[in-house]
C-alpha cells in the first residue's frame, strides 16, 4: 500500500510539471521561443556549478542550486511577473507568499518547510548563498537580452538605470561577474540595446 507521504511527494511532483508551461518574457538566445520557467530554472542552477568558483564570498554550491532549483516553483500559482512590470511588481508579493503556502503546503510538513525555507532564503537576500543565487538569476536573462540583439529591453524601452538596478545583486556576488556584465551593458547601450 502507498504511504501517504508518497503520494503527496508524488502528487507535488506531478504539480511541478506545470513550470514548464509558465512562459517568461525573456526569449532563448536564439530568438525561436520565450523561454519558460523550468527552462530558466535548469539554466542558472548549471550557471551556478560553472561560476560559483567567482564568487567573492565562500558558499555552498549545493545549497545554491537547491534554492535556484526552488525559486520559481511558486510562479505555478502566482505566475511570472516580468521584472519591469511595475503595476503588475505591486501584487507580487502578496501573490507568491499565497503560492508559497498553498505549493509548499502540499508536502509533509518536513519537506514542505525545507523547500520553503529555501525560498525564503533567496528572497531575503541575506546570506552568501542566497545573495550568488539571486546574481544568478539576473544573470542569464542579461545573458538572453544581450545576445539577442536586445531582446525584452528593446521591446519595452528598458533604460540603462533599469538593467543596473535589476543586476545589482551581481555586483554583491562576484567582482569578476560583475566586471563582465557591466562591460556588455555598456556595450548593448552603444548598439541601442538598452535605452541610454
Amino acid at each position: 500500500m502507498v504511504s501517504e507521504r508518497l503520494k503527496k511527494d508524488m502528487d507535488f511532483i506531478i504539480e511541478l510539471d506545470k513550470m514548464k508551461s509558465i512562459m517568461r518574457q525573456t526569449t532563448l538566445i536564439d530568438g525561436s521561443k520565450r523561454e519558460d520557467d523550468a527552462e530558466h530554472s535548469w539554466h542558472i542552477a548549471v550557471m551556478a556549478m560553472v561560476l560559483h568558483e567567482y564568487s567573492n564570498a565562500p558558499i555552498d554550491v549545493c545549497k545554491v542550486i537547491k534554492m535556484l532549483l526552488v525559486h520559481d516553483l511558486i510562479e505555478i500559482y502566482a505566475g511570472d511577473t516580468f521584472c519591469y512590470d511595475v503595476e503588475g511588481s505591486k501584487s507580487k508579493k502578496e501573490r507568491e507568499l499565497e503560492a508559497a503556502e498553498k505549493l509548499y503546503g502540499m508536502l509533509d510538513e518536513d519537506k514542505g518547510r525545507e523547500l520553503r525555507s529555501l525560498w525564503d532564503e533567496f528572497e531575503e537576500m541575506r546570506t552568501n548563498e542566497a545573495v550568488f543565487a539571486a546574481a544568478m538569476d539576473r544573470l542569464q536573462p542579461l545573458f538572453s537580452n544581450y545576445y539577442s540583439g536586445g531582446g525584452t529591453w528593446v521591446k519595452h524601452n528598458v533604460t540603462k538605470e533599469q538593467v543596473y538596478n535589476r543586476i545589482a545583486p551581481i555586483e554583491k556576488a562576484s567582482d569578476k561577474l560583475w566586471e563582465f556584465v557591466t562591460n556588455l551593458i555598456e556595450d548593448a547601450v552603444r548598439k541601442g540595446y538598452i535605452a541610454g
